[in-house]
């Protein structure tokens, strides 16, 4: 009883019913069991200096006519080398990517691109059903799609290998008939065994019958990302075009495949995620002018990323396209604050709900930045592309997102 009546003489209670409407200790400091002058009411709390420096120095600075001026510029600087980017970024997974910096294979493919990229992996041409091989205008249909790979500026054309061209030399100097099924085939078993080079290019059943074959043409001049993905359509579409059914295939076609598709995928995915970021601000937020700026923010960051990634040697592959996604995300976040912000200011002039809108969320959206920015700065020194990459894309999302929120769309919701 000594204690409690000690505790009620500070106003020290776990719980008091208000004697008086304008009574000063406000019950949430008596629940708290917070003296009545400990702390000072909601209305006269302190305001933290960074709120302070947005709305009464970064606020009217920026939204001054000359800074408007810099501003503009600066976002069209910022758009014209990101475009030009975009151009310049490589596209595809680079297989040393895979592995560790320390890994044997990063010497291996950096030896073989310095010294032998002049020629890139053999092809097979295959064919994929049984074919009249002795039949003259069968041949001949043949020979012209492969006469087609070889003109090909990709092929070198002396280095084709191809069973069918040496056997019909093989039976000219027997003196042979060519044409004739019978002496095609029974001839077959002793030419494999003076080239025992081709014996695993032609598939013979126990009936005699050619159900399969290939030849192979050497590639060449294709070191870079773009020519390897216009020798795999080119290859592609000859084959297609083909009188005869036929196939190419090299094992490296895997990695090739994604040079071709990476670029629509990243499109699809990027467009089809700001469409849902779209969506769902126009759910959450219900104001189509802050949606709209949403929407703009999310485009003008993810080019600006993709478009820097070229000049941080990031390539344009399934791993850059998944953290590009990701981080629409972050994007949005920043830009969306800062337009509700805006639109629900109830100042009367543009500048001001502009200055009132950094005032408000312009310290916590530099906080989430920064504490972003650092939580992710240990994978800088990551021996993998991988997090690397990670760390990259996420440093540039957060300063070109923060750069939307804090500068550039707080700007721009002035001009309208």
């Amino acid at each position: 009883m000594a204690l409690d009546g000690k505790r009620e003489v500070v106003c020290l209670r776990w719980l008091k019913k208000p004697e008086t409407p304008d009574q000063k200790c406000s019950s949430l400091k008596k629940s708290c069991c917070l003296p009545c002058n400990s702390l000072r009411d909601e209305y006269t709390a302190d305001i933290h200096p960074m709120n302070l420096f947005f709305r009464d120095c970064f606020g009217p600075f920026l939204i001054s006519t000359k800074s408007k001026i810099f501003v503009v510029l600066l976002y069209v600087s910022y758009i014209i080398a990101s475009v030009y980017g975009c151009f310049q970024v490589q596209e595809g997974l680079d297989l040393r990517n895979l592995a560790s910096d320390d890994s044997y294979i990063t010497p291996y493919f950096n030896v073989e691109e310095d010294h032998f990229s002049t020629y890139g992996p053999r092809v097979m041409v295959i064919v994929t059903e049984a074919l009249d091989y002795w039949d003259k205008d069968a041949r001949k249909k043949l020979e012209n799609c492969l006469a087609d790979f070889e003109n090909s500026e990709y092929v070198d054309e002396n280095l084709t290998e191809f069973w069918l061209q040496e056997y019909v030399k093989y039976m000219e100097n027997l003196r042979q008939n060519i044409n004739d099924k019978t002496s095609f085939l029974s001839n077959i078993p002793t030419f494999l065994m003076d080239f025992p080079l081709f014996a695993y290019d032609i598939n013979i059943t126990s009936s005699q019958e050619i159900i399969c074959s290939r030849a192979f043409v050497q590639t060449m001049g294709i070191s870079s990302s773009t020519n390897k993905k216009l020798m795999l359509l080119q290859f592609r579409n000859m084959a297609e075009k083909c009188e005869v059914p036929l196939m190419v295939y090299n094992p490296a076609f895997i990695y090739f495949d994604q040079y071709s598709a990476i670029v629509e995928n990243t499109v699809r995915n990027v467009v089809v995620a700001s469409a849902a970021m779209f969506v769902v601000s126009l759910l959450l937020i219900p104001h189509p002018l802050c949606s709209l700026w949403v929407t703009f923010a999310i485009a003008s960051v993810i080019v600006g990323v993709t478009g820097f990634m070229a000049f941080w040697n990031v390539n344009l592959d399934s791993i850059s396209m998944i953290n590009l996604v990701i981080c629409i995300g972050f994007s949005f976040d920043f830009s969306a604050h800062i337009s509700y912000a805006f639109v629900s200011s109830s100042e009367p002039s543009v500048d001001r709900k502009a200055t009132e809108a950094l005032y408000l969320l312009g310290y916590p959206v530099l906080q989430s930045a920064v504490s972003t920015i650092i939580g992710v700065s240990v994978l800088s020194a990551a021996n993998a592309y991988i997090f690397r990459t990670f760390f990259k894309i996420m440093f540039l999302v957060m300063v070109f997102g923060a750069a939307h929120g804090l500068i550039f769309i707080p700007v721009f919701l002035t001009f309208f």
